[in-house]
C-alpha cells in the first residue's frame, strides 16, 4: 500500500514545487515576505500586484500602499527571489467598488471604512478570481490574521501578534474564500519577526514603513478627497446642540465625524460638546454633551457569519464585538432579525457608534472571527 504524501506547509497533499500560489503583493514588507518565503520554500509562486488608482500622481505619496513605488518594489522582489510578476489595471473596478461608496456614504453623514471594501470587493473577489484563472491552488496575503482548520473545515482567528492583528477588515471573508486564502504571516509573535526573515531573504523593503494612510486619501484628509469628488454635494450648514440653540456654522457635514470634539470652532462654552449627529438633510451638525454618545443597541446589517451553525439558528449569540478597528472587543449579544441583519446589544455602552463602521463579532474567550456586519442607522 502506497504511503500517502504528507501536507505541505499550505496544506496540499504534493510537493511545494507542485502546487501554485498567487501571493497578492503591495510592495510592501509583510506580503514581500509572504512571497520570498513560498519562493525559499519551492513553491511555484506568481506575485500579482494591483493598480488601483492613478499611479502616476502617487509616485512621490508615501504612507499607502499600490502607488507607483510599491509597484516598483513588489516588481523587484520577483526579480530578487526569481518568481514572474504582474500589474493588474483595477483602477476602474477600484473606483466602482470602493472610491465611489466612500464618497457616497461620506456624504449620507456615515463614516465608511474602505480598506474593508477593498478586501471584500476587489482583493478577495476580482483578484482571487485572476488566481484561481493563472490555476494557482491558493492566493496568499501579508494580512495578520490566522486561517486555521476546525472540525467543519477552515475557521478565521486573530493573529498571535494582538498588535499587529488585522481580524477586523477582514471580517466580511467568506466561507469559500476562507477555503481558497492562506494567511503564512499571522502566526508571527510581532512586526519584528517579519522584518528580520526580510532581512534574512536580503530584501531591499526590509526596513520600508508601514502604510499608514487609505491608499487614495493623502495624509488622513477625507474631506478634500470628497470635495475632488463631488465638488457640488457639500454645503455650508449649522453647528446646533441637541436643545435646538445654534451655536455656529460649518463648511460641510462631511468635515465631521460622530464622536468628534476637537475644531468644532464653537468656543466661549461652559460644557465640553461633541458631535452626536450629522443630519445630512438639513445640513446640521448636532452636537451635546459626552453622555449622549453612549450606544447600547446597535443594529447591523450585510452580515456575513462564520459560525458553524446557521446565524438563525438560534435567538441569541453570546460573542464580544468591536466597532472600531483600535478598540478591544466588547461582550455582546446578537440577535438575529434574518440572515443577514441583526440588533446587537452591547453589555456596557460604548461612546463615537456610527453608522458606516463595521461591527465583528469575536469569539468572547478565544481567538476565532465569526465574521461581522454593518452598522447602518442611528447607532
Amino acid at each position: 500500500m502506497p504511503l500517502e504524501t504528507p501536507l505541505n506547509s499550505l496544506g496540499f497533499a504534493k510537493a511545494p514545487a507542485d502546487t501554485r500560489v498567487v501571493v497578492a503583493m503591495s510592495g510592501g514588507v509583510d506580503s514581500s515576505v509572504v512571497a520570498a518565503q513560498l519562493a525559499e520554500e519551492g513553491y511555484d509562486v506568481v506575485g500579482v500586484t494591483l493598480q488601483l488608482y492613478d499611479h502616476g500622481a502617487a509616485l512621490a505619496k508615501k504612507g499607502a500602499c499600490c502607488a507607483g513605488l510599491d509597484i516598483h518594489d513588489a516588481r523587484r522582489v520577483a526579480e530578487e527571489m526569481g518568481f514572474p510578476h504582474y500589474v493588474l489595471d483595477y483602477e476602474n473596478i477600484f473606483k466602482d467598488a470602493v472610491i465611489d461608496e466612500f464618497a457616497e456614504s461620506y456624504l449620507a453623514g456615515a463614516t465608511p471604512v474602505p480598506c474593508i471594501r477593498c478586501n471584500e470587493r476587489v482583493k478577495f473577489k476580482d483578484l482571487l478570481e485572476t488566481a484561481r484563472d493563472l490555476e494557482a491552488d491558493c492566493m496568499a496575503t501579508g494580512h495578520y490574521i490566522q486561517r486555521k482548520n476546525g472540525a467543519l473545515g477552515p475557521e478565521l482567528h486573530c493573529a498571535e501578534d494582538a498588535n499587529r492583528d488585522q481580524s477586523y477588515f477582514l471580517f466580511s471573508t467568506t466561507p469559500e474564500q476562507l477555503d481558497y486564502l492562506r494567511f503564512p504571516l499571522g502566526h508571527l509573535p510581532s512586526k519584528g519577526a517579519t522584518r528580520e526573515l526580510a532581512a534574512k531573504y536580503g530584501l531591499a523593503v526590509a526596513d520600508k514603513p508601514d502604510s499608514q494612510d487609505i491608499c487614495f486619501v493623502p495624509n488622513g484628509d477625507y474631506a478634500s478627497v470628497i470635495e475632488k469628488l463631488r465638488p457640488d454635494a457639500i454645503d455650508p450648514g449649522d453647528i446646533v446642540h441637541v436643545d435646538g440653540r445654534v451655536l455656529g456654522r460649518h463648511e460641510g457635514v462631511i468635515r465631521y465625524t460622530i464622536g468628534q470634539r476637537r475644531g468644532l470652532q464653537i468656543g466661549g462654552l461652559s460644557e465640553p460638546l461633541y458631535v452626536v449627529k450629522l443630519d445630512v438633510d438639513t445640513k446640521q451638525v448636532i452636537v451635546g454633551p459626552k453622555e449622549m454618545l453612549a450606544t447600547r443597541l446597535i443594529p447591523v446589517q450585510e452580515i456575513n457569519w462564520l459560525g458553524d451553525e446557521p446565524f438563525e439558528s438560534r435567538d441569541e449569540w453570546h460573542v464580544s464585538v468591536k466597532v472600531r478597528s483600535t478598540r478591544p472587543p466588547r461582550e455582546a449579544i446578537i440577535r438575529p432579525i434574518s440572515a443577514t441583519e441583526a440588533e446587537v446589544e452591547l453589555l456596557s455602552p460604548e461612546q463615537g457608534v456610527a453608522p458606516g463602521q463595521a461591527c465583528v463579532f469575536y469569539e468572547t474567550d478565544g481567538t476565532r472571527i465569526f465574521g461581522g456586519g454593518w452598522i447602518w442607522k442611528g447607532a
